[in-house]
């Protein structure tokens, strides 16, 4: 399994912005994808998961409304379309992965994902 994010950059305050994460490996299976971010000298937290064989999204409070999960089965690849955001957005978003049996996955605990892509940097200015 691959993941390999990108879309991240430099946004001002109430701006947008969608990252991108090209999963490869998979093998057609029913599968979690979360996103995941962390702050300079904090805790990496999850913010947004997606379930692949129901759709089923789900997310942290501190999104919910701004943050929208989409995929691309074509292309492999999940979406986190960012709005709204907040300089308290800043910090470097993680794809990651597990594969399940629930057909709704909303758990947003670290320790429940195996894979882990390298991260993309957003930086939100005020």
């Amino acid at each position: 399994v691959q993941l390999v994010e990108s879309g991240g950059g430099l946004v001002q305050a109430g701006g947008s912005l969608t990252l991108s994460c090209a999963t490869s490996g998979l093998g057609g299976d029913n599968y979690a994808l979360g996103w995941f971010r962390q702050a300079p000298g904090k805790e990496r937290e999850g913010v947004a998961c997606f379930t692949s064989v129901s759709g089923k999204t789900h997310y942290a409070d501190s999104v919910k409304g701004r943050f929208t999960i989409t995929s691309d089965n074509a292309e492999s690849t999940v979406y986190l379309h960012m709005s709204s955001l907040k300089p308290e957005d800043t910090a470097v978003y993680y794809c990651t992965l597990t594969f399940v049996a629930w057909t709704e996955w909303d758990n947003l605990s670290i320790d429940k994902y195996d894979y882990w892509g390298t991260g993309t940097q957003v930086t939100v200015t005020s």
